[in-house]
């Protein structure tokens, strides 16, 4: 059995979530489909942008690494060799032999340019990571591709910007990690800056669209710029961008 449609890939994913809730495993969606899975009124627009899903990736607690992996074997999965795994210490790579999917699965956290911290926060939804962790999955990505300002116009589009993580952007939640980190800081304001500056880009985007998601940018932009700022984050600001301030990796498909 082949899965070469998008459709597919959602009922997959969702089956594996609730396959992992059932054993009482923690395992939640990120990457393009978990877009898909949380944007249901603008998934037309998602797809309208040409925004396709090649693979599932999820996120789950490394003490949970012995289960997660009885899991996806009893699911008919193989793992990857760890030696072939060479940009993420806390990754592993499953893959099904005749349904040609691959799954990424990060443990605790997601180490890319800069480090997401999944501590405590797969408790909050379900079946993806929080609103607040699929925005900074993408804003933290130094270089920033097409196919991820899409996935973020399309997030910031279906959802409303607040204090909570009820169907809502948690702007305190970004601003604090954000406070505490320079680097990740620094992305992040420039992807948002970017983002906006190629609203107009996009002929799928009705200008009430446009106006809507600029001005959610705008006032995420405001809530991070007036969040104390940490000490550290002081002192690696006196630096700023001549020294290095993100981590090289692969490429990824998420």
């Amino acid at each position: 059995m082949s899965f070469n449609n998008d459709a597919s890939f959602v009922s997959k994913a969702i089956s594996i979530v609730s396959a992992a809730e059932e054993k009482g495993v923690k395992l939640r969606l990120l990457g393009a489909i978990a877009f898909r899975v949380h944007c249901p009124k603008y998934e037309y627009l998602h797809r309208g942008l040409g925004r396709s899903i090649s693979d599932l990736d999820f996120i789950g607690y490394s003490k949970q690494k012995s289960q997660i992996e009885k899991l996806f074997l009893e699911l008919g999965y193989t793992k990857r060799p760890p030696s072939l795994v060479t940009a993420y210490s806390l990754r592993e790579i499953y893959l099904h032999p005749s349904q040609n999917i691959v799954i990424d699965v990060f443990l605790d956290k997601l180490q890319m340019s800069h480090d997401i911290d999944f501590k405590k926060r797969l408790e909050v939804d379900s079946p993806t990571i929080p609103l607040a962790e699929l925005l900074l999955q993408k804003l933290q990505i130094v270089n920033l591709a097409e196919k991820d300002v899409k996935d973020v116009v399309v997030l910031m589009r279906e959802h409303e910007i607040g204090d909570n993580d009820e169907e809502t952007i948690n702007l305190c939640h970004i601003s604090m990690l954000l406070a505490n980190d320079w680097g990740l800081h620094y992305t992040a304001t420039t992807n948002l800056k970017k983002i906006v500056g190629l609203l107009d880009s996009f002929d799928q985007l009705s200008e009430t669209d446009k106006l809507d998601i600029k001005a959610k940018i705008e006032k995420t932009l405001q809530s991070i710029e007036n969040e104390p700022k940490s000490f550290s984050w002081k002192m690696r600001a006196r630096v700023g961008p001549s020294k290095k301030w993100y981590r090289e990796v692969e490429l990824t498909s998420a």
